[in-house]
């Protein structure tokens, strides 16, 4: 039998772990002493969630206060059921929402509860990295306007107009033409990439339309100005923020932001009540309230020592000479703003070193534990409950990384130079066997790691009510796939149901698992299958 999970997780916190990750309070709040003892229903003179009238609504109208928001409603399932929420009174069933492909799958999956028609916004991708840039409020403001002829976005913005085929495929599903309800944008995303809300909000209301942001990791950007405006402050209409992510706060716990009067908010509160636990935990709750005291108290005590603290790190690391400090301002990436608290950290000039890779060494030989590996970078969180101790040493590690990295390179270098000298009789070196030529490739392409645009044959609501069959995964591209491919950490999807799936899918999912990367969504944990539309239902172009 294997260990009871609470003892693994106090052998853990017992350890020298460190965490770059979430939650935000990094296990150095204690404010609860033993949560047993707070926990809590819904009893006299402790009001209920569900229809707060005293001291949880008081709570709500602190946190209100504090983000400049009318009205803030907390959120225990998380993010996502304020996503949920959000996108169910914005848009009526079986209607149409713009929405970024670089959306977190709970938006997916309101989409999919939904019934709706989704149109996408991608991002430009950093091909050298592998990091999806800023939504362009041009590419929003086209996106709309094709909407209302019918019409769809691409990858840059641009639009074309449907084919007789699109336009008899919509026929046969009943679709009819409609204005966008909704758009709704993730800034920043989980690599601290952030669009100009206030751009694409004044696009979004010039078209009549919600915008909705999924903010859950600029849960602080209201907090100092070092950090970007928040999305609440740049006019968005309904904004999410998970507190536990960048905040003092508990896993799990966020806020639910309105402004304005766009958003029907008596519709709003009927799903809030839909997807929120009908058993809301007191101790999440009072969490969320200690988290907006502090920062009602202390929050300018303690967000300049943060900022100072990055400020600080940011400096010394960006002097490293072969990893990469990724700041946003990268001529292949394009952002509009970038959050500094994310400590972004690319391995594109370190040869066959991999984010795996470097994760890797951070936790087996510094026990540094990164929020997040990507193929070409690793992401760290920091947050206003860093230690000191914490900075100085996720400081000393890439330090002590990157210049044994110039020791490897430079052992190689030189082995090669011998090996050209035996092979040629020549004291100079191959061109291909110097220090410079193995740490700067001036083309590294991650294209083959990123998921090509995929083709919609049905709304994500029709392919998961269609009969599915399972088909070998090595076999599927062409079929039209009936469930979500997915990598999480971000919990991003690169396949959705109702999409045909591509050729490179296969192949992709492969390179993605032998690079230490985990893919999620799939029945078959083991990624072999994958679940399709039942075979003879609209499979081909011609049908």
């Amino acid at each position: 039998m294997g260990k009871y999970l609470l003892d693994k997780l106090t052998e853990y916190t017992e350890s020298d772990a460190y965490p770059l990750h979430m939650p935000g309070h990094k296990r150095q709040m204690r404010s609860f002493g033993d949560a047993f003892a707070i926990d809590i229903t819904e009893i006299d003179g402790f009001d209920n969630l569900h229809h707060a009238e005293g001291i949880l609504l008081e709570a709500q109208k602190r946190a209100a206060r504090l983000y400049g928001a009318d009205e803030t409603y907390y959120q225990v399932n998380g993010s996502t059921c304020g996503i949920l929420a959000a996108v169910s009174a914005s848009v009526q069933r079986g209607g149409r929402i713009l929405m970024a492909r670089n959306s977190h799958k709970a938006a997916y999956n309101a989409a999919l509860l939904n019934g709706l028609r989704v149109t996408w916004l991608y991002p430009e991708t950093d091909m050298r990295r592998g990091i999806c840039g800023s939504i362009r409020p041009e590419q929003v403001r086209a996106a709309l306007e094709a909407g209302m002829r019918g019409q769809e976005t691409d990858f840059s913005g641009k639009f074309y107009c449907d084919n007789q085929k699109r336009a008899d495929s919509n026929a046969v599903r009943g679709e009819k033409s409609g204005r966008i309800a909704a758009v709704l944008i993730t800034s920043p995303t989980y690599d601290g990439v952030v669009s100009d809300i206030r751009a694409i909000a004044e696009e979004v209301h010039r078209a009549g339309a919600i915008l909705i942001v999924d903010e859950a990791h600029g849960a602080h950007f209201a907090m100092h100005s070092y950090f970007p405006e928040s999305a609440l402050s740049c006019g968005a209409d309904v904004v999410i923020n998970s507190l536990h992510k960048t905040m003092p706060s508990l896993t799990q716990t966020a806020l639910l932001h309105v402004k304005g009067a766009r958003v029907d908010r008596e519709r709003l509160r009927k799903y809030l009540g839909i997807f929120q636990s009908s058993s809301p935990s007191y101790v999440l709750m009072a969490g969320m309230d200690e988290c907006v005291r502090l920062m009602e108290t202390q929050k300018e005590e303690l967000f300049d020592c943060f900022v100072h603290r990055l400020q600080a790190l940011r400096e010394h690391l960006g002097k490293m000479k072969h990893l990469r400090l990724v700041t946003g301002e990268e001529a292949e990436l394009y952002t509009f703003a970038f959050d500094r608290s994310k400590v972004l950290i690319s391995t594109e000039k370190c040869g066959s070193l991999t984010g795996p890779g470097l994760a890797k060494i951070l936790r087996e030989r510094y026990h540094l534990e990164v929020e997040m590996a990507a193929e070409r970078y690793i992401t760290a969180i920091l947050t206003v409950a860093d230690t000191q101790e914490g900075f100085d040493r996720l400081e000393c590690a890439l330090l002590e990384t990157d210049a044994g990295l110039e020791r490897e390179i430079a052992d190689i270098a030189a082995n090669r130079m011998t090996a050209g000298k035996k092979r040629t009789g020549s004291t100079a070196p191959e061109e291909s066997g110097t220090g410079e030529k193995l740490i700067c490739q001036e083309s590294i392409d991650v294209s083959a790691w990123i998921m090509p645009r995929t083709e919609e044959r049905f709304t994500m609501a029709e392919a998961d009510e269609l009969p599915h069959e399972t088909i070998r995964l090595k076999d599927s591209p062409g079929r039209i796939a009936a469930e979500f491919v997915y990598l999480y950490p971000p919990g991003i999807p690169i396949l959705v149901p109702g999409e045909r799936i591509p050729e490179e899918l296969p192949g992709l999912l492969l390179r993605y698992r032998k690079g230490g990367l985990n893919v999620q969504g799939l029945a078959d944990y083991s990624g072999k299958t994958i679940q399709c539309v039942a075979h003879g239902l609209r499979q081909d172009d011609g049908d």
